[in-house]
């Protein structure tokens, strides 16, 4: 008691020099905390946006060639068609699990008195997976859909809640009417907050009532296995654009004639982003501990220096050198976790703060609404991490010139101006 009592005392009469020690303590575990949990919020919010595909999964595009080849001109544009589909079937066994593919017209859904103009695309059983896609009632479109070319229909909850106020999941079982034709709605979606809402059926019906006399035949999804790198994506989409490229008379290195959407090499190109932005703020965040560890070396050997007299009278009076030793490091350490868990909690409420601000705010991309934020909060463990980093380190930083103290003759610390 009587130790911490002195150093309470010297505390009072030293208000600035403590003030400015705490500051530097207090700022660095601050600025850590804020770092890593503004880094965090950024980074959850990219790993939201990207669960919702298959990382392992492919979208193909027609586009437009962009070179001249065989005799034809560039600016063509290309339409996939029957045989794209089953060229990828067949020709890529060895790395493609299930093909499928997506026809979308536009159209009016009506039930009685209500009706709705929207999105309706013919799709394949795996666009579920590669579109991760949540049921609130019923199911999705199967394979017997397809072969059978049942005039089905999955609506997503906001469709269904517009068609049917009263109760939308009573649509379920029900027949509506699509452009000229009924179907029968056999599954309720929850679609994604703010974005644009599709009805889904089978492929091979869509195709048959709207692109029959057409050899469009949409776009080709799939889903992939066996290519770990960024390099073998790189080949196997380099040998996927000569196959299909081939179809259509367009040059085998024209990389517009068709557009390919790899969710894997995405993924990859993220995980390495993330990575950068994490080290990066750790980086930024443990120079600014340090900044607060040199400022309270700096103070410690500004009191060190300031109090000689006094550890020369100590010495000369009797006073071992490790009580000397003991009372700058004690003061070292009440002063670093004082202000170490003040800065601490004021990082964690600037946290809170930004969750309960940006992590509400939402960017509109056109086909869905984008929280720039989520979740910008750093683990409890990691702030009493960074708050044991500054004690030590600010003992430490107190040790030498506390040993340096303790080692000063009576004699020549009182003649120190």
């Amino acid at each position: 008691m009587e130790l911490l009592n002195e150093i309470w005392q010297t505390a009072r009469r030293n208000k600035l020099r403590t003030g400015l020690t705490g500051f530097a303590v207090a700022w660095g575990i601050f600025m850590l905390i804020v770092l890593l949990g503004a880094g965090n919020g950024l980074i959850n919010a990219n790993l939201q946006q990207s669960e919702r595909f298959l990382s392992n999964s492919m979208v193909v595009f027609g586009g437009r060639t962009s070179k001249p080849y065989q005799g034809l001109k560039e600016g063509r544009w290309i339409n996939l068609q029957s045989r794209d589909i089953e060229a990828t079937e067949s020709s890529f066994k060895d790395h493609i699990d299930e093909v499928g593919a997506n026809y979308s017209v536009s159209a009016t859904i009506s039930y009685g008195q209500e009706y709705i103009s929207t999105s309706v695309t013919g799709i394949y059983p795996n666009h579920t997976k590669i579109d991760k896609t949540e049921m609130l009632q019923g199911r999705f479109i199967n394979q017997v859909d397809i072969q059978q070319k049942r005039k089905v229909l999955v609506l997503s909850s906001k469709q269904a809640k517009e068609l049917e106020p009263k109760g939308y999941l009573n649509l379920l079982g029900k027949e509506v009417k699509v452009g000229d034709f009924m179907f029968k709605v056999v599954g309720i979606y929850k679609d994604e907050e703010n974005g644009q809402a599709e009805a889904f059926s089978a492929y091979s019906t869509i195709k048959g009532i709207y692109g029959a006399n057409t050899d469009n035949a949409g776009n080709i999804e799939f889903t992939f296995h066996g290519l770990p790198t960024e390099e073998a994506n790189d080949q196997f989409e380099k040998d996927y654009r000569q196959r299909i490229n081939a179809n259509h008379s367009a040059h085998p290195e024209d990389e517009s004639a068709i557009w390919l959407w790899n969710r894997f090499t995405q993924n990859l190109q993220m995980q390495t982003g993330i990575g950068i932005i994490r080290t990066f703020l750790w980086i930024v965040g443990l120079f600014t501990l340090l900044s607060g560890i040199v400022g309270v070396s700096n103070i410690m050997l500004i009191t060190v220096k300031e109090r000689t007299h006094e550890f020369g009278i100590r010495k000369a009076i009797g006073a071992k050198p490790w009580s000397i030793l003991r009372l700058i490091i004690v003061e070292s350490v009440i002063i670093t976790t004082f202000f170490g868990y003040i800065g601490m909690l004021l990082g964690i409420i600037a946290n809170e703060y930004m969750d309960a601000t940006l992590g509400h705010n939402e960017i509109d991309t056109g086909l869905f609404k984008a929280t720039m934020f989520v979740d910008p909060t750093v683990g409890l463990d990691v702030c009493f991490e960074a708050t044991m980093v500054m004690v030590i380190a600010g003992t430490i930083a107190g040790l030498i010139p506390a040993f340096k103290a303790s080692r000063i003759r009576p004699i020549e610390a009182l003649r120190a101006d």
